[in-house]
């Protein structure tokens, strides 16, 4: 168990012993209680929810607390607790930890604020809170708490809308009142966890996810997540998650930066905070959704069916409009909704009759209204069809004004073709309220996704595909470095040949140097030169015309904005000319071959972020780069499948793989002079504050790649 906020605090030696104390918190058999009035609540809290263990109050003046014998102190209980709810002042909480570590207790809710959220003094508070809980498990402090509907658990000091379950989804977030605000659902959600984690300065989000992953009965589990205190942990249990087969949803809020930015490359400008999250979700197969309605909603479609193998759909609904919007937006969110086998149409035929159009998705008309046989017929040749889910649109009327006995028909039609079928089943309201809560509840017992707005259902459905194809390869995925762990990568060069150092004083390789250091890991670059201004003619000579003069410069970094690149040179005097018109800039000169038959240009180049460590991003190169933001953002270490699957995400992409007949590009080549890059950054990654390449010139297919122009440069005082 790592402590973020106590930068003093060891890791743990023992990663095992850490986990049993967080599941004696999660899963307590005693719970001590100690305060005043919310500690009471948590009394009341957990007898509403059945909990069956030992409670004990603690209080140093009262004899009795909602009907129980108090105990004065922690050293008077009648065993170490396996989880305490703490609700006395800041000050006095640090000092009840103390005691509860020294007993041996599982663990703790820290309720009181007056931390690190505060700032000043609380901080020192909350290292000293870390510091005092030593292994114990502590969840908090500014915190609600947490519900446990599974066991009955409820370590918390408020009402609130949840029951016992079987099983469930989990659900950990930083926000007390969001988390009270989730367990007030209507939406047929069997909640399994509620945990609220607050200033987060105990066990960590992925030590907790760690532990749920543990139990059997949590079928998916959902984050709200303000930041992430490793990066590097939450990927290795996100991938465990994988393994397991148990879903992960996060809503990620706010978009404040993570760590100081450089301006000097193009990169850092094209990858910021929010798109790093982004990589190392979409890395670790984690649906990212935006807002709490989609959060719930594909935590409720996991929950009853899990990841999805593939994106086909299959669409009922009585009405023309209703098949139109759902057309839609499956296609917004990535979903298909291919034609039916000729076998289900004629089948589809013979129950509807010659007057509907059979097509996906299906207005089915209203001419089987009521008749549960031929309903139920119709229901089951969609489903035969075999798609990876079955939706039927089903709005009901309202109970207090309307009779929907026939809705109800077409709703046990349903049932009775997805009984027949084993059919990954949806019932959908295009509106939350038109389903109601009896209904969902029915229909989640029957295995059937009980599915409210059409909007967030297609989105739900999305993110199961994507985890469904993120699970079937979960073996070939890296963790994520961040921004400690040096790591080479498996199938990457290994090596670490000697580069150039900047001069003296300086943090930025010239270009001649930079393009040798990355040479040196595989990266192809032009011929060229490096001489004086005098020598430049007779270089340009030797080489072949056409040819590109630049000014070398350590200082530099933007060459053409400063009229420092004379490209399409023919002959000496044109080459004389460009020397003399950058003399100023520079008393050295690159002169280049020109590559003039490029299929794309694209832009490959790594920057640090203080949390994430080392990002690569490649995309549209070339002088519009920031004006086609056509980029992609990897977490290092990747292979060579992450670089060609981002190549393919490009919008570039279509030009790279021979757009409309024309030159193909040698994608090959390109994945190689990526993962070059790559691997020099990985084997300086203590060294590297950003680097860029671009444009790499993308040659047709059997002709390679060339690195045009680079650009590294280093952490102060760490050049290599």
């Amino acid at each position: 168990m790592t402590r973020p906020q106590d930068a003093g605090a060891p890791i743990a030696a023992n990663p095992l012993a850490d986990s049993v104390h967080l599941q004696r918190l999660l899963s307590p058999r005693s719970i001590a209680v100690l305060g005043g009035k919310a500690a009471a609540e948590v009394i009341r809290q957990c007898r509403k929810l059945g909990y069956t263990g030992a409670l004990w109050p603690v209080h140093p003046t009262r004899a009795e607390m909602e009907g129980l014998p108090c105990f004065a102190d922690v050293a008077s209980l009648p065993a170490a607790p396996d989880a305490a709810f703490i609700a006395v002042p800041a000050e006095a909480t640090v000092e009840v930890v103390r005691q509860l570590a020294a007993r041996g207790a599982g663990g703790a809710i820290g309720y009181a604020s007056g931390f690190a959220e505060v700032g000043g003094g609380g901080v020192a508070l909350q290292q000293a809170l870390v510091a005092a809980a030593g292994d114990m498990a502590l969840i908090g402090p500014n915190c609600y708490g947490l519900l446990n509907y599974l066991d009955g658990v409820a370590l918390w000091p408020d009402q609130h809308g949840g029951q016992r379950v079987e099983r469930g989804v989990a659900i950990i977030t930083q926000s007390g009142n969001i988390g009270l605000n989730l367990t007030m659902q209507r939406r047929a959600l069997p909640l399994a966890y509620l945990i609220t984690v607050g200033n987060k300065a105990g066990d960590s989000m992925d030590a907790l996810i760690d532990a749920l992953l543990d139990d059997p009965r949590v079928t998916a589990i959902g984050l709200h997540i303000e930041g992430l205190d490793d990066v590097a942990a939450f990927s290795r249990v996100a991938l465990k998650a994988l393994q397991r087969r148990v879903p992960l949803v996060a809503l990620k809020a706010g978009s404040s930066e993570l760590g100081a930015r450089t301006t000097m490359s193009h990169t850092s400008s094209l990858a910021g905070p929010d798109k790093l999250y982004d990589a190392l979700f979409a890395r670790c197969g984690v649906a990212r959704v935006f807002d709490v309605s989609t959060l719930l909603e594909t935590l409720k479609f996991l929950h009853v069916h899990g990841a999805l193998p593939g994106r086909r759909i299959v669409s009922a609904s009585c009405s023309g409009g209703e098949a139109s919007l759902v057309a839609d937006l499956a296609q917004t969110h990535g979903l298909t909704l291919p034609d039916l086998p000729p076998a289900a149409q004629d089948r589809l035929l013979q129950v509807l009759g010659e007057k509907v159009t059979v097509a996906n998705p299906l207005d089915y008309h209203t001419y089987i209204w009521g008749d549960l046989a031929a309903q139920t017929e119709c229901f089951a040749g969609m489903m035969d069809c075999g798609f990876d889910a079955q939706v039927l649109v089903l709005d009901f009327p309202r109970a207090d004004r309307c009779d929907g006995s026939s809705w109800q028909t077409t709703l046990d039609a349903f049932v009775a073709a997805q009984q027949q079928t084993g059919a990954a089943a949806v019932v959908l309201s295009s509106l939350p309220e038109g389903l109601p809560d009896g209904v969902g509840l029915d229909l989640l017992a029957q295995g059937i996704a009980p599915m409210q707005g059409t909007a967030d259902c297609m989105r739900a459905i999305a993110h199961a595909a994507c985890i469904g194809a993120a699970q079937a390869r979960w073996q070939q995925l890296l963790p994520v470095a961040g921004s400690a762990v040096r790591t080479p990568t498996p199938g990457l060069a290994t090596t670490s040949p000697a580069i150039a150092a900047p001069a003296a004083g300086n943090q930025m390789l010239n270009e001649v140097a930079a393009k040798q250091a990355l040479q040196a890991f595989g990266l192809p670059i032009p011929q060229g030169r490096c001489v004086p201004a005098h020598e430049a003619a007779a270089a340009a000579d030797a080489l072949g015309y056409p040819v590109v003069v630049k000014a070398v410069s350590d200082t530099l970094a933007h060459k053409t904005e400063a009229g420092g690149v004379k490209l399409h040179l023919r002959n000496a005097g044109e080459v004389q000319t460009a020397v003399a018109s950058m003399v100023h800039l520079s008393d050295a000169f690159l002169v280049e071959q020109m590559a003039t038959d490029g299929v794309a240009e694209i832009i490959v180049g790594i920057h640090r972020d203080d949390q994430f460590g080392l990002a690569l991003t490649l995309g549209a190169g070339g002088i519009l780069v920031e004006l086609l933001q056509d980029t992609a953002t990897l977490l290092l270490p990747v292979n060579r499948g992450d670089i060609h699957a981002a190549l393919q995400g490009l919008q570039t992409w279509p030009l790279l793989n021979g757009y409309r007949s024309k030159t193909r590009g040698d994608v090959d080549a390109l994945v190689d002079a990526v993962a070059a890059i790559a691997a020099y950054a990985q084997a300086h990654a203590h060294h590297v504050l950003e680097l860029d390449v671009n444009p790499i010139l993308v040659l047709p297919l059997g002709s390679g790649v060339l690195a045009v122009d680079a650009l590294i440069h280093f952490l102060p005082d760490t050049a290599p």
